[in-house]
Parts: C-alpha cells; structure tokens; sequence
C-alpha cells in the first residue's frame, strides 16, 4: 500500500514538521511494515511553469521528427517574452497548455537545464513528460496537455503536486483494513495521540424503492450490496489533476474520470466498487453462484470459464462481472467513445474465503479480491457508494438519483470476553485496566465491564476474533520495544536427552573425521528402490505415502537416507567436485502394522496424557538413522607423497566412529544387501538383549547401481540406525582411565585360510590377549604361494599396559601367546614363520 503523506495529512493534523521518516517510525512502532518512504521531487528544482504554445515551426531534414515552438510562460523568464523550444513530441497542438522548464531549472534525476543550440536552433527549456518530472508513465507516452483553465506562469511544482513523500506499507494478510488511507490513517492518528476526520463519517440517504432492483439468491456469499445511479454524467468529463497524482503517487494508473473515481474512493475507504454503464445492464442487478461451465468475458478481454463456486453478478441476460474480483466486458464504461452518460455504482460486501478461492481458481488477482479476501468494513459500503456518487456529481456535472438500493443480511457484532488482565498475563507486563480499555477503545473496540471485559469488535476488524488477539492490539499500541527483554528460567533436569546428545557427538564426530554434512528433503519416489535392487518384499518398499506431495514424483516418506545422500553427491561430482565425502542424520519412516487415523487435538486447552498418546500411535515409526557416503579421492596426494581413494574400508571405519561416540561394541561382518557390491558389503550389529541383530550395511555400492544412478565409479556408502545403536550402548560413555606406565609392543603374523574374516580372527586375539591388551591393530594382509592355496597372512600389532605396573617381557609375551593360542583353536589359525 503506497500512501502520500499529503493525502494522509487530510485525515491527520500532522505537525509541519513530521518528515515520512518520523512517520514511518511512528507506524514501525506500532507494529506496521513500513519498507520505504520514496522521496518524490527532493531534487527536483524550479523554474517550472505552465505554458501556453503558441507557433510550431515543423523542421525537415531530421532522422525523426523535429518541432520548433514558441511557448508563452508569462512572466516566468523574466521578460515576458515567447520562450523558443526545439521539441520531438507530436501530442500537443497550438493553443494547447503544457508544462515547461526553463533554463537553470534540474529535473530529477540531478538533469540540469541549460539552453542548448539543438537541431540547428536554440531551445531555451524544456516541454515536458510525465516520465521526465518522475511522475511515471501516464499511459499517453507523450507531453502532458493540461486543461485550458489553468493560467500561464503558473508554478506547476506545486500544481502538479511533485514534491511528495510517500510511504510504501507491506500490508500483512490480517491487515486488511490499512489497504486503505482510512486504514492508515487511523494507525497514524493512534500512534501520535491526534483526532482522526474519518472520511467514512458522510450523511447517506436511507434505502428506497426506487433505487436499482437488486437480487441476492447468495446472502451467504454477498451479506450486502448498495447500488447507486447517477445520471447526465459529461462523457468529455476528464479526471482533474489531483485526482491522476493521488492515483499515481498510490501506484494506479489513470483510466477514465468514472474509474477513477471508483479506484480513488477504494483507496481512500478501503471499498472496493463497481461502475457499470446503466445502458447495458439489463433488468436487475443479481448475485449467485455461477453454473458449471458457463462463460464470462472480463475486463482484461479474456474468455473464461466459470466454476459452480464462484460468485458473479448477473442481469437478466446472465453474468455480468466475478464478484469482488472483476468486471464483465460487456457492461464497462466506455470512455473511448465517450458515450456513458448514466452509471450505477455497486458497493457490496462478498464473503473473503469465496473472493479468495474464485481468483486463484482463475489466476486473477485485483485489487479489489485482495482487499475482499483480507476483509472490508460491510458498513463502509453505503459511505463509498455515497463519495462516489457525491465525486461523479462534482466532476462529471451529474445527478444523484434518488433512489437508494440496499440489500442487507442481518448479523450481530462480534462480541469477545476476556479478563481485564489477560493483556498483562500474555506480556508479562502489567497495564492495567485503564490501557486496556483506552486502548482497545482507540482500535475502535466498544468494552464495558470491570474485571471481566466484553468487547464489541469494530466493523473494519474481522481479524479480531478471540482474547489473543485484543491482547496483541494492547501491547503492540503500548510498543514492543517497551517489553522488558527477560530470559525464561529453565527448570532443573530438563537439558539435553541422551538420544540429542549422541546426535550432536556424531555430527561432531563424522565432521571431524573429514565429511561434510548436507541434509536433504525426507521424500522419495518408489522407483528409487528398484533402483537400489531391493527385493520386491523388502521391508523399506513399504512407504508412508503424503495426500498432498510436494511433488507428484517423490509422494512417500524416505525409508533410508542414501537416495538423498546419493543425490546430493551425483549433483556435486557433476558440478566439478570430485572428492566427496557426505553425511545425513535425520529420521526415517514406517508405516506400522495398524493403521489407525489421527485425532484432532483441540486448540482451546492442553491437550490430555491419553489424547498425545492415541497421536503418537497413529504416527509411523521414526528411527533416526546415520549415514556416509564417499567417491574420490579420501587422502590428497602432494609433496608428502601418494594419495589414497576412498574405498568400502573408509565407509566400515565410519560406522566404528559412530560405534565409539555411542560407547558400543559393533561387530562387522560379511554382509549382502540391496546396492552394496556383494563381495564388499559389511553387515554392521550390536547385541540387543543377548542378541546379536543387523542396523546397518557399509561397504562399496554395486557397479550396476552406480551407473543407473550416474555416480562415480567405486563409490562407497554405510547406513545404521542410530537409535539402535543407542539402545545397545552402555548408558553414558564414560572417559579413558590413562595409564601413566609405558606400553608392551607385540606383533603377530597368522596364517589362516581365506574364508576366515578377520573380525573372527581379531575377536579370538581380544578374548586370549585378556584384560593386559589395550588395544589391536591389523596392519597388513598378504597372500603368496609360499603360504599355499588359498591361506592369507593377517599381521597384527598389539599393545599392552598395566594400571599398576610396567610390564615384564613375559607377562607381554605370555597374553600374546594366549591370544594366537586361542585364535589357533577358533579359526584354525597358526603363527606365520
């Protein structure tokens, strides 16, 4: 909502002094988005006068047309003398009256005037344009012609009002009553403390006969409509100064005098209206609900195809306009012929859920569906009618009809309850019945009562609707910046979760380790699952599936993290980086067994213990799962020496990072699963209630997935659930007890067969080695024919330590030698010579 501090100051006795600045502080404050205020004419510098011309000379010779005119500008110059001017515009004749600038004059934009030999003349000023004085484009994209009773030398700074300042205001949806200078200026006069002239307060005839019939078959889409005639209208009627600037500084363009009209008196009452040409309208004026598919053309010349919930204005021939959104073609005024000489002047009041579902329907938003959608004042509607009729009378030399059409469906005022300290309650602060009531009554509220207050909500306020909101109204009058700024005091007992805080130490961890975190949207299509070659009766093809997806095709909830995961690395790789390591906690979703439907909770009061839980049932299951995935390089190569890529290895050894922070033991086995490479896939378990069970894979993705997904070759992946791994740790981790005594380095070399895993080799070291092993290594695996067919050498490094004592030799080499014995007697392991 653009609003001229000009026009705002006809409402509000603004002091002298107020710049837009101070006012739009004054409406920031309480509680209006005022994004700018456009400084209209600040450089805009005299002398600048009403002209008369006088002789057109045409100059040939020219690529485009040239004119050589005398203009008579008073004694504007100084000597009275014809002013000579070389001039391009071809919309001006002899007679005509235009605006000039003279010599030392500086439009805007810092143009600086000057008298300059152009065209093989000297043109001294300037005859000017709309656009060349910042008023904008008016449509005739030409000279401004003014009408012939304005006199010559006339200062036209102040005759075409340039110097202005204009507020520009982002409405908000429950604002709808500010798309209005009423609106605002009824902001303006409660933040300053001044009387409001509110332009509403018009002496309107009571309703009549012998008005224009009117037929409402839809009271509960159209609660009133006034109708208004007006006759003898001068069809040569053009609309006067004033009004084209205060449409234009408001951001509308100038149509006709009538439309004019009716936008001015929109913008100035926030009632939205119509002006049909009474010789088109045949019998009475009706509204109803269109009939499926039946045709409408619009004002914007399109044919339209009408839906059964829409709401249109009729005559006995049939749809004549889309209420509260636009016009019909057939019945606008004409003012190109200049033939309209009687209109009638619609004023109504539409249901706003109707007006807003019938212009998205038909993508056609106006100016009017946005204010009928944000709600209007239903009372305003005569008072508009009424301006209008009285401006069509001034402007046009027309007569009011006599006859007043007003159709009204009865409805009480809004009436809300709410204790008189309730505003006090809602900030914090403590107001007082007094500011209460004096400000609730400065909104418009009529309140009576004590300690229990009943407020009647004004007309123009249908966003006020329950104590919260006449609390809002209280504090946001006596100014959010005078709420005191207080910490609340959290109760004891109440910080993180343990589930929370291993979130945040594996996101901690993984991003230490080198991955990079990239969260992703928890939607999927089903296809990504044959994708991954799931088996049709895989537990992740069963989906919990959205009524209303964002997109049609990703409608179900993801039952794994990779596709995401997967996406994001396709689209970096393919943006040029190559080396890439990611990571993603996040929920996942199953459908449970029972499908059972949601309860609506209710919004009045704190929902009971029995209600929460028969939401919770209806919800899926949501288990937070971590997962990795890697492609390229993991260590760079450079001075140092040789880099590394990254292998299913880096993928298994980020499970045992997450395994740590939680405190767990994980076993990795030799896995096989969905998009994994079946001869480098590691199943990854914890022990559950003395059980072992699966939460994850890791390991190299197959070859026949990475190239139906367009990934880099040899990417690897690994996915676990986190809240199992949770369940099988220990409780709270707990820090390493660090020995002060030196450490006992032992190495052993097995020979086993190739079938054996390593993690069994490993298992059986860790169990003989005996309370003294602090720790084991694998740092080499080697196959030759010396070892024979199908054996492999693993070579391990292992550490020992005491707490109490440094070790001997043979307490180091009697664990190793228990160790390697019972890794002999479990995997058929024997010491490599």
């Amino acid at each position: 909502m653009r609003v001229p501090l000009s026009w705002l100051r006809e409402y509000v006795d603004l002091p002298a002094t107020e710049t837009g600045r101070d006012v739009q502080a004054k409406l920031v404050s309480a509680g209006l988005e005022v994004e700018r205020v456009e400084q209209l004419g600040a450089d805009l510098k005299g002398p600048l006068v009403v002209g008369q011309v006088l002789t057109i000379e045409e100059l040939e010779g020219f690529k485009k047309p040239i004119r050589f005119c005398t203009v008579d500008v008073g004694q504007a110059n100084g000597t009275g003398e014809p002013q000579e001017i070389v001039c391009g515009a071809r919309n001006f004749s002899v007679g005509d009256k235009v605006v000039v600038v003279l010599p030392g004059a500086v439009l805007p934009g810092n143009f600086a005037i000057a008298a300059r030999k152009t065209y093989g003349r000297t043109s001294h000023g300037m005859i000017c344009s709309g656009d060349e004085l910042g008023m904008g484009d008016d449509g005739s994209g030409g000279i401004i012609v003014l009408p012939p009773e304005y006199e010559v030398g006339t200062d036209a700074i102040e005759l075409l009002e340039l110097v202005d300042e204009v507020l520009d205001i982002a409405v908000t949806p429950d604002r709808g009553y500010c798309l209005s200078l009423r609106g605002i200026a009824r902001e303006t006069a409660t933040a300053y403390g001044l009387p409001l002239r509110d332009p509403a307060l018009l002496d309107v005839p009571a309703p009549n006969a012998f008005g224009h019939p009117v037929k409402i078959s839809e009271p509960l889409g159209c609660d009133r409509f006034t109708a208004r005639t007006v006759t003898g209208l001068d069809p040569e009627a053009r609309s006067p100064i004033w009004l084209r600037r205060r449409l234009q500084k408001a951001g509308m363009r100038s149509i006709s005098l009538a439309v004019d009209i009716t936008n001015y008196v929109m913008l100035e009452l926030g009632q939205p209206l119509h002006a049909y040409d009474r010789s088109r309208i045949q019998g009475a004026i009706g509204v109803r609900r269109a009939e499926q598919g039946e045709k409408l053309t619009t004002l914007d010349g399109v044919k339209r195809t009408l839906d059964a919930e829409d709401l249109v204005i009729t005559d006995d021939r049939g749809p004549v306009g889309l209420a509260g959104v636009m016009g019909g073609a057939h019945t606008e005024i004409d003012d190109t012929e200049g033939t309209t000489t009687e209109v009638v002047i619609e004023a109504a009041h539409f249901d706003p859920i109707s007006i807003a579902r019938t212009a998205r329907r038909h993508k056609l938003a106006s100016e009017a569906s946005k204010r009928f959608e944000r709600g209007v004042d239903p009372l305003a509607a005569s008072a508009a009618a009424q301006r209008t009729v009285d401006l069509l009378v001034l402007l046009a030399g027309g007569t009011a009809d006599a006859g007043v059409t007003e159709v009204i469906t009865p409805s009480a005022p809004h009436t809300i309850t709410i204790p008189a300290n309730h505003p006090d309650q809602v900030a914090g602060v403590e107001y007082g019945r007094e500011t209460v009531v004096r400000r609730l009554q400065e909104v418009g509220c009529d309140v009576y009562g004590q300690d229990e207050l009943l407020v009647t909500v004004p007309s123009w306020r249908p966003d006020l609707t329950d104590p919260n909101d006449l609390a809002e109204e209280v504090i946001r009058l006596e100014g959010y910046e005078n709420l005191p700024s207080t910490l609340p005091k959290p109760p004891a007992g109440r910080g993180l979760t343990e589930r929370q805080r291993l979130h945040r130490r594996v996101g901690r961890a993984l991003a230490g380790a080198g991955y990079v975190e990239a969260p992703n949207y928890p939607f999927i299509g089903e296809h990504v699952f044959d994708q991954f070659g799931l088996a049709a009766d895989d537990p992740k093809r069963r989906v919990v599936k959205l009524v209303n997806p964002l997109s049609e095709e990703e409608p179900a909830l993801r039952t794994t993290l990779l596709p995401g995961l997967l996406g994001a690395l396709r689209r970096n790789d393919g943006r040029g980086s190559h080396d890439l390591a990611l990571f993603e906690t996040g929920l996942v979703f199953h459908p449970r067994a029972e499908q059972r439907i949601a309860v609506r909770l209710p919004v009045d009061r704190r929902p009971t213990d029995e209600e929460i839980a028969s939401l919770t049932d209806a919800l899926p299951e949501q288990p937070r799962h971590a997962a990795v995935v890697l492609a390229g390089a993991r260590e760079q190569a450079g001075w140092w020496g040789k880099g590394r890529p990254a292998d299913w290895a880096d993928a298994v050894e980020a499970a045992r990072t997450l395994a740590r922070e939680a405190g767990t033991e994980l076993l990795v086995r030799a896995g096989q699963y969905g998009p994994w490479h079946p001869g480098r896939c590691a199943e990854l378990a914890v022990v559950l209630d003395g059980e072992e069970k699966a939460i994850g894979y890791a390991g190299e993705l197959h070859p026949g997935v990475l190239k139906t997904l367009g990934l880099p070759a040899r990417t690897s992946a690994m996915e676990l659930n986190l809240d199992a791994l949770e369940q099988a740790s220990a409780g709270v981790v707990k820090g390493p007890r660090i020995s002060t005594f030196p450490v006992a380095t032992q190495d052993v070399a097995l020979v086993v067969d190739k079938t054996v895993p390593h993690a069994d080799v490993e298992a059986a070291l860790r169990e003989g080695a005996g309370e003294l092993l602090e720790s084991i290594r694998l740092f080499d695996v080697y196959e030759s024919e010396q070892l024979g067919a199908g054996k492999k050498s693993l070579a391990y490094a292992l550490r020992f330590r005491a707490a109490d004592r440094t070790l001997t030799v043979e307490e180091a080499s009697a664990a190793r030698d228990a160790a390697v014995a019972l890794a002999a007697g479990r995997t058929g392991a024997a010491l490599r010579s």
